[in-house]
């Protein structure tokens, strides 16, 4: 068994999203994003399905150009390829699960963009 937390140890940055992984399984990487209100992460793309789950706060989150307001306890699931984008209406905690044959240094590479 493992175990994480979404708000232990949970840190902001000043500049950019927060990416720290909480938990990698044999299926799947668990991803937390800490994200200040302001804060964006540029339109992207994963060539991999993502499940976005909003633990805290509210993000505008940009699909192909049309833009969705998420809510906590929001859930949302993306096939691969699609561009989305992110925006912390408020300061926000992110959960990201990644395929296993995805990388956290790609969601880190996208959080650096600013």
């Amino acid at each position: 068994m493992k175990t994480a937390s979404l708000i232990k140890e949970l840190q902001y940055n000043d500049n950019k999203p927060a990416v720290q992984v909480l938990m990698d399984t044999d299926s799947s990487r668990e991803i937390r994003i800490a994200m200040k209100k302001g804060q964006v992460m540029k339109e992207h793309k994963t060539p991999y399905p993502i499940v976005v789950e909003l633990f805290e706060g509210k993000l505008s989150f940009g699909v192909q150009g049309q833009e969705y307001s998420v809510q906590k306890g929001d859930l949302l699931a993306l096939e691969g390829n699609i561009p989305h984008d992110l925006r912390a209406e408020e300061d926000s905690i992110v959960r990201l699960t990644l395929s296993k044959s995805d990388t956290v240094e790609r969601v880190k590479g996208v959080a650096d963009q600013q």
